[in-house]
């Protein structure tokens, strides 16, 4: 594991250890799984961001979906 030196308010690094306090766990733990949190949050937010991007992609093609895999293997 990589150490990393962060410097935060204090306000922050009191709550930070009174939660970890409370959840019995190190701080460095509680900021681990806030980083996957993290992490994991803004990957679901770029999926739904290419969702919305590529949503109707095809709603001006005047193809039903037999016709184009018809097409598609007449290629072959």
């Amino acid at each position: 594991m990589t150490r990393t030196l962060i410097s935060i308010p204090q306000e922050l690094k009191i709550w930070l250890d009174d939660y970890s306090k409370k959840n019995n766990k190190p701080t460095a733990e509680t900021i681990r799984e806030a980083i996957k949190a993290f992490r994991n949050k803004m990957e679901m937010e770029s999926k739904v961001d290419l969702l919305s991007q590529t949503s109707g992609l095809w709603k001006d093609k005047h193809l039903n979906s037999i016709d184009y895999v018809e097409s598609l293997r007449n290629e072959w």
